[in-house]
């Protein structure tokens, strides 16, 4: 099995108590191999505090003792070495000898050598069970660390677990206690909550949109299915042509619906492409030039480009959309207008139609709604394309406003963010 693959499917609280022991063993053991060298350092330093008060033994610059006490047994270079002023270790063994010396002068002014030396009974034994002791206390400690890392990981993941399984159990439209401490804890229940939010808000809107569409879906349906029905019951040639060129009206609106239904649920599921500067005078003469219609259409646009930040297929879609529209309910004209306003460019599309009501204004944008009866006569839209606008544009941080033109009709106004 690959070691990487295993490590990663073990559990949080495992693996942060393997690391955690781990690293907590490998610095005691590093520290009791350094034990032999602080072992002795420590001993060293107390017998260098007791020889400042031993008796000294005198000797003359070459080693030979010249109190009437016995050889030291110093070598040449130990002697060399105490006359520096550098003290000496001796090993004897498991003991060991410790040296210390300074050059004084007679009052004839002979130099001589005062030494003071201490036995350091069972030095390496000390070093060995030393360094042995410490590393058993080293595991011994490593496991104590590991048990409490276990102990205090587990514990503080349960709050995290428990919200966890809250949050997974939690009835449409309700959201998770926020813990009053300003921790992590409260920031995770915070963002759960927010999750639960837009969960909440696209399940609505999926509901929504299903309901919608399948009302939508039914009536040209039945049509198709009642039309059908009839002709097989009168089998006249000249009436079953008037059925056929209905039921084709009928497949020509659900045709339309269906592709209005997928654009507008792609544009719902899909993550908005990365903005570019989209020159709005381009595209709107291009939008204008693909508008089948045969009303007069005037675009009034500055001399310069007028760069949006948007992607250039939302920019088509959204002319394409509010050109369509104001075709549907305009008598002779539309009118397109482009103009730079500080920060923003504004987009105003106006026909010289009936208008929309000041009470339905707030709502054309939403889904499936249509006012074809205010604005004069039916239209055989579907209520989707204003709503896609609206997605479109605000989703780009721009807005979207319905208004009256000067010619009577209905001006749409859609404001992007300049580039």
């Amino acid at each position: 099995m690959n070691p990487r693959r295993w490590w990663l499917r073990r559990s949080l609280r495992f693996r942060i108590t393997v690391v955690a022991t781990g690293v907590a063993l490998l610095c005691l053991l590093a520290f009791t191999g350094l034990a032999p060298a602080l072992i002795g350092l420590i001993q060293i330093t107390a017998v260098d505090q007791e020889l400042a008060k031993a008796p000294a033994r005198v000797l003359d610059v070459s080693g030979v003792p010249v109190d009437g006490g016995p050889p030291l047994g110093l070598t040449a270079q130990d002697i060399r070495m105490l006359k520096s002023g550098e003290p000496v270790l001796r090993l004897e063994g498991d003991s060991a000898h410790r040296w210390r010396g300074q050059v004084v002068f007679t009052a004839d002014g002979t130099p001589r050598l005062e030494v003071y030396g201490q036995t350091l009974l069972g030095y390496e034994n000390a070093n060995t069970l030393g360094t042995r002791w410490l590393a058993v206390a080293a595991v011994l400690v490593a496991g104590l660390v590991g048990i409490a890392t276990w102990l205090s990981v587990r514990s503080s993941l349960r709050p995290v677990e428990r919200m966890r399984v809250a949050a997974g159990e939690l009835p449409h439209g309700q959201r998770l206690p926020v813990p009053p401490s300003r921790d992590e804890l409260q920031a995770l229940a915070e963002a759960l909550n927010a999750l639960l939010a837009r969960r909440d808000e696209a399940s609505d809107r999926l509901r929504r949109f299903t309901g919608d569409a399948a009302h939508e879906l039914r009536s040209p349906v039945a049509s198709v299915r009642a039309q059908a029905e009839v002709a097989v019951a009168h089998p006249d040639p000249d009436f079953s042509i008037e059925v056929l060129e209905s039921v084709v009206e009928e497949s020509i609106r659900l045709s339309a619906l269906v592709d209005s239904l997928l654009i507008l649920a792609r544009a719902d599921t899909a993550e908005p492409s990365r903005a570019e500067a989209v020159d709005l005078v381009l595209e709107a003469e291009a939008a204008i030039e693909r508008l089948d219609t045969d009303l007069l259409v005037r675009l009034n646009a500055p001399p310069s480009a007028c760069l949006a930040s948007a992607a250039r297929s939302e920019v088509e879609l959204v002319l394409d959309n509010l050109l369509r529209n104001a075709a549907r309910y305009a008598f002779s004209t539309i009118s397109v207008t482009l103009v730079p306003v500080g920060r923003d460019v504004r987009l105003l599309v106006d026909d010289d139609g009936h208008g929309i009501p000041v009470e339905h204004r707030a709502k054309v944008f939403d889904r499936f709604y249509r006012v074809e009866e205010d604005r004069g006569r039916s239209s055989g839209g579907f209520g989707l394309g204003l709503a896609l606008v609206a997605h479109l544009v605000r989703r780009r941080g721009g807005s979207v406003r319905v208004a009256e033109s000067p010619a009577g009709g209905a001006r749409l106004e859609i404001r992007w963010r300049s580039w």
